[in-house]
């Protein structure tokens, strides 16, 4: 049986976990909400989706673990040195997940992008790119 050539590859900061795409990441999401805040210590959390079937870690799974930030949802980070690694939520986008943007290696082309969760940004931050803003997710 022949595995799916990567489409994506990506990996935490210390390098100990890698993961894959098998599929093109589809719309980027740039989440102001607190807990995506919190999860990458920035003012928001960007992320490309793909169906979880397109997903694969390659070395280090052993090294994630699993935080529920709230009931439908799971983060995945690296035990190691902490870097986000997939978000993944119950319900009707359940077969989907989301990987950090700024844990890729390979180029990434850039689908629709828009922020998401902006009634909650950070008081300090001005969204001016253009792209397209929705008070929730």
């Amino acid at each position: 049986m022949t595995t799916p050539a990567a489409v994506h590859r990506g990996s935490c900061l210390c390098g100990g976990v890698r993961y894959e795409t098998t599929a093109p990441l589809q719309g980027a999401s740039h989440c102001h909400c607190s807990m995506c805040r919190k999860a990458h210590g920035a003012a928001f959390g960007s992320y490309g989706s793909v169906l979880r079937v397109h997903h694969r870690f390659v070395s280090g799974q052993g090294l994630t673990r699993t935080y529920r930030s709230s009931p439908p949802v799971t983060r995945t980070f690296c035990s190691v040195c902490g870097s986000p690694l997939l978000w993944h939520s119950e319900g009707p986008y359940s077969e989907w997940v989301a990987v950090p943007l700024g844990t890729l290696d390979t180029a990434y082309e850039t689908p629709p992008q828009k922020h998401i969760h902006v009634a909650s940004k950070a008081a300090w931050v001005v969204i001016c790119d253009g792209f397209r803003q929705e008070a929730e997710g």
